[in-house]
């Protein structure tokens, strides 16, 4: 077993019976560049890949920034209740940091059923792989998975990082369309960015 099985496992084990306080950094709102069309991008604290020349650092920290409580919900949800907002797009820190797990689920099941018109784009750190080890024995995970659209996924590499690319920062990273990678058990990526640098689409 992988040490992060090891260390989700030791979470999920600390946090039974008890609710998880998922912290925040920043709400934007009509963002272009963290998904297709004006999203609401919610920036979540708690990362535990601390990639070399990350951009956003100070969201490490899974105890800083801002509790989300109700009122940064609402606020959240305001945002989707406008014709013109594509969507959420969940940034940080790493939405999927183990502690954020809990209270990510809860967020993303709910925006489904309010919103189901609406996607959810989510960045993290992890790939598609380890995500696939671990979703086994982690239900909120699951959960997860089960109501994101797109996936961003994989750690952010310096010496791949590539100004052209759609969406993130280094070649290894890849943009999966998660209901049919689920469906058939074989990636789909939503966007190909090798096509687009190779000039194929």
């Amino acid at each position: 077993m992988g040490i992060q099985c090891l260390v989700m496992q030791r979470w999920l084990k600390y946090q039974k019976g008890s609710r998880c306080s998922m912290r925040y950094h920043n709400i934007t709102k009509a963002d272009m560049l963290n998904g297709d069309g004006l999203r609401v991008v919610l920036w979540l604290a708690g990362c535990s890949h601390h990639c070399q020349a990350c951009q956003n650092p100070i969201t490490w920290d899974a105890n800083d920034g801002l509790i989300f409580d109700e009122e940064a919900k609402r606020e959240v949800f305001a945002e989707l209740e406008k014709s013109w907002c594509n969507g959420l797009t969940l940034s940080g820190g790493d939405p999927l940091y183990v502690g954020n797990r809990k209270d990510v689920s809860l967020l993303v099941k709910e925006i489904k059923s309010k919103f189901p018109d609406k996607n959810i784009w989510c960045y993290t750190g992890y790939t598609w792989e380890e995500l696939m080890k671990e979703v086994k024995e982690d239900e909120n995970l699951k959960t997860i998975l089960d109501n994101v659209d797109v996936l961003l996924e994989g750690r952010f590499v310096l010496s791949l990082a590539l100004e052209k690319l759609h969406y993130v920062g280094s070649s290894n990273q890849r943009i999966i369309d998660v209901r049919s990678s689920l469906d058939t058990g074989v990636i789909n990526l939503y966007i190909d960015n090798n096509k687009i640098l190779k000039g194929e689409v």
